[in-house]
């Protein structure tokens, strides 16, 4: 592959495998956040549990998820300096909003979080909670804005050869992102619920004595899928309109596009089908005495995974040949670097992020069949060595 194949191949690599990341710390991070507020509400041991269990998983995907994101942004500078040196003052604020304010913002609440256990006002707790909620979708706010960016260049002027960045109103009004971010949303909330099923179901598989655990924890989990599918399909078909409008023949340019589309709506369409038809079962918990359901459950993990990759793949893909949209083309983005060079960093990067994600689902994996603490010695939502 020339070298631009390899820094294109590179960076479709690293950024799907980190938005997989990005969509499940959102998810899961709104349900525990849901978790604890019904325990501050009520005081139940179970929804306590619960909250501890899940949040156990969600830092443990926040902190390998960091890391994917470090891995990916060096890719910037290395690759792609063209970007940066055309459109940085534009692309980059609301990369560097994201990072100054949103993301650190995150990082602190959630440490008060993980360590307030048993040390803050229940309250002031559950509001930590919430605060980390709230800047990790304002994380993929900025991160969307920017991204609307290169779809739409938009607040801009172009002064000696390069865009000086003039309105940010404009930038937050964009109809590449208005219409994208509610997807996005309804995508994390989507792959949240699934994940805490699919999960739960398993344990139901193995005969869990935590029956009351995983029942309240797969009601939760399908209730959020049931609510979120149709919304993330509705979000996704009212972006037809602005592609046609601002991007038109973006699908007839790249007739591949077609596939990952397709498999995309077919499995949005399969989950809002099945977690309807979950809904009444689980009135009377018949569901959990059904294995097949069950074992559909959690072969259904992976779906909104793929139906993620496929909506960015079309997304991205369908952009080309732009880097931003009629102004920069992506050969013209691309550091002036070697093939060699460029395929043995593609080849450091792609081991570097396989390892991650690799530990990353062998710890997840391990907290989820290890299941909840015992009822009588909760711990501590601490770090990561909880997985080990």
């Amino acid at each position: 592959m020339d070298p631009l194949g390899l820094a294109r191949t590179q960076f479709a690599t690293t950024t799907s495998f980190h938005f997989l990341f990005v969509l499940l710390t959102l998810g899961l991070v709104t349900l525990v956040a849901v978790m604890q507020t019904r325990f501050t509400l009520t005081r139940t041991p179970v929804l306590e549990r619960m909250t501890r269990f899940w949040g156990r998983i969600y830092v443990v995907n926040y902190a390998l998820g960091i890391a994917t994101g470090i891995v990916m942004e060096f890719q910037f500078g290395l690759n792609w300096s063209g970007l940066s040196t055309y459109a940085g003052d534009v692309f980059g604020a609301p990369l560097a909003i994201e990072t100054l304010v949103a993301f650190f913002l995150e990082s602190t609440f959630l440490g008060l979080w993980i360590f307030g256990w048993g040390r803050l006002n229940r309250w002031a707790h559950l509001a930590l909670i919430w605060l980390v909620t709230v800047t990790a979708y304002a994380s993929a706010f900025w991160i969307m804005v920017a991204n609307g960016f290169l779809q739409h260049p938009v607040g801009y002027e172009e002064h000696d050869g390069v865009l000086r960045l003039v309105d940010l109103g404009a930038l937050l009004a964009n109809p590449t992102f208005t219409a994208a971010f509610p997807h996005v949303v309804g995508a994390a909330l989507t792959v949240g619920g699934v994940f805490v099923v699919g999960v739960s179901a398993f344990h139901f598989l193995r005969r869990t004595p935590e029956v009351d655990f995983f029942r309240r924890s797969l009601r939760l989990g399908v209730v959020t899928t049931a609510l979120a599918t149709p919304f993330l399909i509705g979000a996704g078909i009212a972006q037809f309109p602005v592609i046609n409008h601002l991007q038109p023949g973006k699908m007839k340019a790249m007739p591949g596009l077609g596939i990952p589309l397709s498999f995309m709506m077919l499995i949005g369409v399969v989950l809002l089908l099945a977690s309807w038809i979950t809904l009444p079962l689980l009135a009377r918990d018949w569901i959990v005495r059904l294995r097949f359901p069950l074992y559909l459950m959690v072969f259904s993990i992976p779906l909104p995974f793929i139906a993620a990759i496929g909506g960015w793949v079309v997304r991205e893909v369908g952009r080309q040949p732009w880097l931003v949209y009629g102004l920069l083309r992506t050969e013209d983005a691309m550091s002036p670097v070697s093939a060699t060079s460029m395929l043995i960093s593609f080849l450091a990067f792609t081991g570097v992020f396989a390892a991650l994600a690799v530990a990353d689902w062998v710890l997840i994996s391990r907290i989820a069949r290890r299941g909840p603490e015992p009822e009588t010695a909760p711990q501590p939502v601490s770090a990561l060595a909880l997985a080990l």
